[in-house]
This record gives structure tokens, C-alpha cells and sequence, in this order.
């Protein structure tokens, strides 16, 4: 893990951020990286849970949950019977998650994204939203992410997207350099859901973020 690195994760286990991360750190992070297209920030939720094709009785994970935005309208969507759980490195996250959006459907782990608790094919649906970017080995997270994922289940992936303008690169790149972020290709995720066997794979531009969508062999 580099300094840089480090420094991305110490930020996130901040016991400051978890309070304010959901009504302003994260709402603005996401307003940002989409190219401040506030109408699809607040249909997000209901767009990943439509990808997702998450019902009642389904078992769905969400990866680096934060303080469980997405974990509480995925415990939504699969009540009576489902159960969503959310997992993160940052405990003052977790706590966040189990006040401000408990769920008797949602449950709430402490869990590295890269070595999950969970057996092969353990749910109908995983999720990673605002996370990879972060994560130091975002493929092996990503490798666990197929792992854990039933035959015919779907994922639900949102990240960043490096810039397709030349003139741009190089300040991006120093930019994230120095926060420790990383940007993925546009093609990075699809052909690497493509080779695992994947199929229905879906993709959507929103400014520097890409939203990705497929469904396991």
C-alpha cells in the first residue's frame, strides 16, 4: 500500500467523517464525479436497486457500504424475506450505518473487501459503488466480488473514469496521484466482467464516473 494509499483509507475511519459523510461529503463527492448532474444523484438508489433486479426473498451484499445508504434501499427492496448486508473497513462507518439506516432486513459487517467471510456464491446480488477507486487492490476486491456472486446473479459496479481529453490527463493524474484515487479505463471493468463469463453487460457514462452492470455465468 502506498503513502498515498494510506492516506485515502485514514480518511475514510475518521471518526469525523461517518456524521456529516451522508448529507455532504458524499451527496457533493457524487454531484462531482457526475458531472454535477444532481437529477441522477437523487435517483441513484433506485437505479442501482433497478440494475441490481434485486426482489423479495434476495440476499445482496454491498461492498464498502460507508455509513449504509445503499445498504438500507437494498433491505428495502428485498423485505420481507431478503437480507442486505453491508460490508467496511471503517468501524465509525458501521456504527454510522447501523443508527442512521438500520433495517431489520439490513445487516452491518466489519470486513475487508478484498478477503471476504463469505462462501462462493453466497448472494443474489453484490454491489460496489464510490469504493474501488479507493480500495488499494481494487481487483482482488473485484475477484471477490465474482466470488461470492451466485451463478446467474447480478453486480453492480460505480467508479471512477479516466479522461478520454488528452489536455486533461496529465492534471487528472496529478490530481488523483496526490489524493490517492485511482481512474479506471472505459473499458477496464466490461472486459474484465467480459472474460470472467459475464453477459447483459450494461455501462453509463456520468461525467468522470462510469456505472457498470452484468449478470455471472
Amino acid at each position: 500500500m502506498t503513502r498515498r494509499d494510506r492516506w485515502a483509507q485514514q480518511l475514510m475511519r475518521n471518526p469525523l467523517l461517518a456524521p456529516v459523510y451522508e448529507h455532504v461529503y458524499r451527496p457533493t463527492l457524487a454531484w462531482t464525479l457526475m458531472g454535477f448532474d444532481l437529477a441522477h444523484v437523487r435517483q441513484e438508489r433506485a437505479q442501482t436497486v433497478a440494475a441490481l433486479r434485486l426482489a423479495p426473498g434476495d440476499a445482496v451484499l454491498d461492498v464498502a457500504c460507508g455509513p449504509g445508504l445503499f445498504t438500507k434501499a437494498f433491505a428495502e427492496a428485498v423485505s420481507p424475506s431478503g437480507i442486505a448486508v453491508g460490508i467496511d473497513m471503517s468501524a465509525p462507518m458501521l456504527a454510522r450505518a447501523r443508527t442512521a439506516n438500520a433495517h431489520p432486513r439490513a445487516a452491518y459487517v466489519f470486513a475487508d473487501a478484498t478477503d471476504q467471510p463469505f462462501p462462493d456464491d453466497a448472494f443474489d446480488a453484490v454491489n460496489c459503488y464510490a469504493a474501488l477507486y479507493l480500495i488499494p487492490d481494487p481487483w482482488a476486491a473485484f475477484e471477490e466480488m465474482c466470488r461470492v456472486l451466485r451463478p446467474g446473479g447480478r453486480i453492480a459496479l460505480m467508479s471512477s473514469r479516466a479522461t478520454q481529453r488528452t489536455w486533461i490527463a496529465p492534471a487528472q493524474r496529478w490530481a488523483t496521484g496526490m489524493s490517492g484515487l485511482k481512474m479506471f479505463g472505459e473499458d477496464e471493468f466490461t472486459s474484465a466482467l467480459a472474460e470472467a463469463g459475464f453477459t447483459e453487460i450494461s455501462q453509463e457514462f456520468h461525467g468522470v464516473a462510469q456505472y457498470v452492470a452484468a449478470t455471472a455465468p
